[in-house]
């Protein structure tokens, strides 16, 4: 008698969801449901417009006249559309030199911080390894302690890295989130993957190119991401271990601008054209400087969740 009324109430409820008629739990639960994703939308929605915003309104000031911009007129729209400042910044071959280090640099930088990071993280991944609570000490050490600025200075200058891509390049070399995070990422790989290989022969470098490596493209490419972006939008180490103007990389040509050093205009510009580059020759530049590493994310996003996730698993 109790299974029949309980096959009875089932039906009844089959029925109902069928028909659209859904009551009871399921039914809260539908709703609780469907406004947790508007509220979660709605929120998510102010935070893209609150990210996009500075920066869409850095482009619209870019192409704005002088008067808009002064006036404070100018918000998501450019008004009285204008691109002197654009040809003037672009035919200035300081700009074209910055851009062209600023690039050497970050495909030179990431590319060894890439190899360095990665050949680190596999060593620290392996739990049989003599000596591996220590090499993760010195790691994680340097997180929170660092000689200072003035003993880095001393040791770039005695190793007579200055005014070179060395200066740039070398001291940050590696990061030490980044190599933590990779390492917990080849932890989680599985070991009889590696076994089989060492069966076939394969030796430790052979299982790291040949099984390790196409199995880590998510990691890396996130690796490739962070790094190349910090490396790109890095001026501190040229400021300070670089004298020739000829070595900056377009960081310094931006933070040179901001900081009313220099011009990106010749002084024998008509005084019009002058109060029109004045007025939006920093947003000229950020866009120009911006727009590489735009043009990039989209092609490497899609591994940029899976790859964090995946080496955060682990501590």
């Amino acid at each position: 008698m109790t299974t029949d009324r309980t096959a009875g109430r089932d039906t009844g409820r089959a029925a109902d969801r069928a028909t659209g008629r859904d009551t009871g739990p399921v039914a809260g639960r539908d709703t609780g449901r469907r406004v947790f994703q508007v509220v979660n939308a709605l929120i998510l929605t102010g935070v893209v417009v609150l990210t996009l915003y500075p920066f869409v309104n850095v482009v619209a000031r870019s192409f704005s006249q002088e008067q808009y911009i002064q006036a404070g007129e100018v918000n998501l729209l450019p008004r009285g559309f204008n691109v002197t400042t654009y040809e003037v910044v672009m035919s200035d071959p300081v700009f074209w030199t910055n851009y062209r280090n600023t690039v050497v640099y970050t495909v030179v930088a990431t590319a060894i911080s890439i190899v360095l990071t990665t050949c680190y993280a596999y060593v620290l991944s392996k739990r049989h390894l003599k000596g591996r609570g220590l090499l993760v000490a010195v790691a994680v050490f340097t997180m929170f302690f660092n000689g200072g600025l003035i003993p880095n200075y001393v040791l770039v200058s005695g190793l007579g890295l200055r005014n070179t891509i060395w200066a740039v390049v070398l001291p940050n070399a590696i990061s030490v989130f980044n190599l933590l995070v990779m390492k917990a990422f080849f932890e989680g790989l599985p070991v009889e993957l590696e076994e089989a290989a060492a069966v076939d022969g394969l030796g430790t470098y052979g299982i790291l190119w040949r099984i390790v490596l196409p199995l880590s493209k998510a990691v890396i490419a996130t690796m490739l991401l962070f790094y190349a972006v910090a490396f790109w939008n890095s001026w501190f180490p040229a400021f300070l271990y670089m004298d020739d103007a000829d070595l900056f990389p377009v960081t310094i040509y931006l933070r040179n601008l901001i900081a009313g050093s220099t011009g990106g205009s010749d002084i024998s510009t008509p005084s019009d054209t002058a109060l029109q580059i004045a007025a939006n020759i920093q947003a000229v530049t950020i866009v120009l400087t911006a727009l590489p590493i735009m043009l990039v994310y989209p092609f490497i996003q899609r591994y940029f969740v899976s790859g964090v996730t995946l080496g955060a698993v682990k501590g």
